[in-house]
């Protein structure tokens, strides 16, 4: 359910971007000839068929004018129009120009809801009552974000509420990917006139199962193809974090970040200390670690990380009920995959802060429990709030 007239801002910004650079684009499915390009055909980018079910563009607009875009493929964000610190709109998630940019892309998490489990299960085993249940694995030897086909390769039903919120929904049945119980799932996202993108996180079980909710927004506050992401500064609200082993499974240990090249406790540029002589960056090929938040009241939202983008002047502060925090420094982009603007997805041209339990969690008693039981309801929101330099 989508108001045409509210995409005519959000659209034209970005088709003015595939006009001047869709004949370099290899999988977006728009056409190359720029005179063709109008918003019907933005539209029509994000409108396809998949398993039975219709995937469509939804857009959210607040009194500022900050626009985002979403599909019901994955749950995922598209978009995210800020104004920089001279009062231009930049766009500062990156992603495709269509689903089939997304269904063919070598990274299929870019602003994806990421579910059953975001992040490492390690084998892709676990036990629940003493039963071991099996994961698909996808990032041998690991299960990562839910398996083979996690919540980002599902079609989600949505319903637009008002202008400025977005529901979806899924039922994630008993044993998809080797999890148990029929899982109800629901994400709210919400624009406020605060310029904040607001995550809410809702889903109850009929059998006891393990769940750990995040959103895989990869972010450049420079603007999607602006080059490097390592002269955006960084704090992080962490007196510790999980290293990992080679397979980037957490150890168990829970480590202080003291004298580590992993202390954003002040801010740091992102690219300060990421090539040190460290063992934890190199199995990681940079910055790929969970963080153990400061802890704030119970069950309240606390501040989590602050990024500044150098050129843009756009600042953006994470804050969430989660306990820990992947920071990700986008090493594993190889330009592989072409964005809506035309450029490719290069090494560290992205970086994500994906608001979590920890890795791992069902085969480690000493991190916070990510099991669900029947009758109880998963509740978690998160919060990015935008603003930048006057």
């Amino acid at each position: 359910m989508i108001l045409h007239s509210k995409l005519i801002p959000l659209c034209f910004c970005l088709l003015v971007l595939f006009a001047c650079n869709s004949a370099k684009e290899k999988h977006s499915g728009m056409a190359a000839d720029s005179s063709s390009i109008n918003n019907i055909q933005f539209k029509t980018a994000f409108q396809k068929s998949i398993d039975g079910k219709n995937t469509d563009l939804f857009i959210l607009r607040n009194k500022n004018h900050v626009e985002a875009a979403f599909t019901n493929y994955g749950a995922r964000i598209l978009s995210f129009q800020i104004p920089d610190k001279s009062g231009n709109l930049t766009d500062v998630v990156v992603g495709f120009g269509s689903i089939e940019a997304y269904q063919q892309s070598t990274e299929r998490y870019f602003g994806a809801t990421i579910g059953r489990y975001g992040n490492r299960i390690a084998n892709g085993k676990f036990k629940l009552d003493s039963r071991e249940y099996s994961i698909s694995i996808n990032n041998s030897p690991n299960a990562l974000h839910g398996g083979k086909k996690g919540f980002q390769d599902v079609v989600w039903d949505a319903k637009q509420l008002n202008e400025q919120t977005l529901e979806f929904t899924y039922l994630s049945k008993d044993m998809e990917e080797g999890f148990p119980g029929n899982l109800q799932v629901k994400v709210i996202y919400s624009l406020s006139d605060d310029n904040e993108l607001i995550i809410n996180y809702e889903a109850s079980t009929d059998k006891k199962t393990i769940l750990n909710l995040t959103n895989h927004a990869f972010f450049n506050l420079n603007g999607e193809g602006s080059g490097t992401i390592l002269n955006h500064t960084l704090k992080i609200n962490a007196e510790q974090y999980t290293p990992v082993d080679s397979t980037l499974i957490p150890l168990g240990e829970i480590v202080a970040l003291a004298g580590s090249p992993f202390d954003f406790r002040k801010a740091v540029r992102i690219g300060e200390r990421i090539n040190d002589d460290n063992i934890q960056l190199k199995y990681g090929k940079g910055y790929d670690h969970n963080y153990v938040l400061n802890p704030g009241k119970n069950g309240e939202m606390k501040a989590a990380a602050t990024v500044r983008g150098d050129k843009s002047g756009i600042v953006m502060e994470v804050y969430t009920q989660e306990p820990g925090l992947q920071f990700y420094s986008g090493n594993f982009m190889k330009s592989k995959n072409t964005f809506k603007g035309g450029t490719n997805d290069d090494f560290r041209t992205a970086f994500c802060l994906e608001t979590q339990h920890f890795p791992d969690s069902p085969n480690q008693p000493n991190f916070p429990s990510t099991i669900l039981k029947p009758g109880e309801l998963y509740k978690t929101k998160t919060i990015y709030k935008f603003s930048s330099d006057k």
